[in-house]
């Protein structure tokens, strides 16, 4: 919804991006909008970006031929999702300026650093101990006595590496059943919802905060985000000012979202961070004066940061691939597309698999979340 940006031929900037799947196409195509070429480095996974990026290296992370071929066509870079290893982040960033620092998504990527981070700098999250044997686990759900999440301590999003306890399992069933992985167990939170807040901090320090999202879920997959959030003014605020800080004791220089979970008093804890655009802040695509992929390119390229104002309440609303009817068989989108205020928006992903994020689609106006239940009431 903000003005295009186009760079004179002689200064042209090419942005990498570290992997392909939907992030990195939105971030290729708001690339594209702002006449700025893009180089998606795929992993050698399946990418959706490889459709819309000016340049493709479709090789794995650890090909060292993979990473010159990139930082030669590149001139900066980014990451689309944290799961890419540190060494390869280090090894771009020796040679080209990557946004944010391999140091925070490597904070990021692994949940214990993730919490040791937000516990040493007085960032309110849930009690956590870190598990390496049977015997951490057993001190640690004698001192919990009480329900708790173990979870995997690198690499774990969208549920996966979690396991629920409620306090009176035996730990030895409990550690054979997770695989005797390195782990975090945390106490569990009896939340009332859980938010997010997409905060962008430039080179300099400069931060802007996106109104919070309001977070529902489904089989541990986000369902939809209604925005704003359900949450009284000053709770709004005070996610706002954790997730600067949270930004600032990162010193990142990006999008980043910020989880959180709400307490019944309106008191907040930090679950997760997820340095990259991030699903909760699709809606500002559509929704708000710069978008989260924009912001992240402004970052990246050296440009002023744009607004984070939301320009109308709306939800948004995961496509997920129990909508299809068949792997290749998408729902009626007539529903969708005859709604006013609502914008399609899929991956070309070829194959709906369970869970999968197929999609998303925006829905604006006060009455946004009647609107999406609807639609997925057709699709179910």
């Amino acid at each position: 919804m903000s003005a295009s940006v186009f760079f004179p031929l002689d200064k042209q900037q090419i942005v990498g991006v570290i992997g392909g799947g939907q992030l990195g196409r939105m971030l290729a195509l708001a690339a594209r909008r702002m006449g700025v070429r893009s180089v998606v480095w795929t992993g050698g996974l399946e990418a959706p970006a490889v459709e819309v990026a000016d340049e493709v290296i479709d090789k794995p992370f650890d090909d060292p031929q993979a990473l010159l071929d990139f930082c030669e066509k590149a001139t900066v870079a980014t990451v689309e999702f944290e799961n890419i290893p540190l060494a390869t982040m280090r090894g771009v960033a020796k040679k080209i300026s990557l946004f944010p620092s391999p140091e925070a998504v490597g904070i990021c990527q692994n949940r214990e650093k993730e919490k040791n981070f937000l516990r040493e700098n007085g960032i309110p999250c849930t009690n956590f101990w870190v598990i390496e044997t049977l015997e951490d686990l057993t001190a640690a759900m004698a001192e919990l006595n009480g329900p708790g999440v173990l979870k995997t301590a690198a690499f774990g999003y969208d549920g996966k590496g979690q396991l629920k306890i409620e306090g009176d399992e035996n730990p030895v069933d409990v550690w054979e059943n997770f695989g005797k992985e390195r782990a975090v167990l945390e106490a569990w939170v009896p939340f009332d919802k859980e938010i997010s807040v997409m905060v962008v901090r430039s080179a300099d320090g400069e931060v802007r905060t996106y109104d919070p999202a309001e977070n529902r879920h489904r089989k541990h997959i986000l369902d939809v985000s209604i925005v704003p959030a359900r949450i009284s003014p000053e709770t709004s605020d005070n996610a706002r000012k954790i997730a600067t800080q949270v930004a600032e004791a990162l010193d990142y220089q990006g999008i980043l979202g910020v989880e959180f979970f709400v307490n019944h008093d309106g008191s907040l804890v930090v679950n997760e961070m997820a340095p990259r655009p991030h699903n909760s802040g699709h809606h500002t695509l559509d929704a708000c004066a710069c978008s989260q992929f924009e912001q992240q390119l402004r970052v990246v390229l050296g440009l002023p940061l744009g607004s984070a104002k939301l320009v109308s309440p709306c939800v948004m609303l995961n496509l997920l691939g129990d909508f299809w009817t068949s792997e290749t068989t998408p729902p009626d989108w007539t529903p969708l597309l005859e709604t006013e205020g609502a914008t399609l928006h899929l991956y070309g992903k070829r194959r709906a698999i369970g869970m999968r994020k197929m999609g998303h689609a925006t829905l604006l106006g006060v009455d946004a979340l009647a609107k999406a239940e609807a639609l997925k009431a057709g699709w179910l």
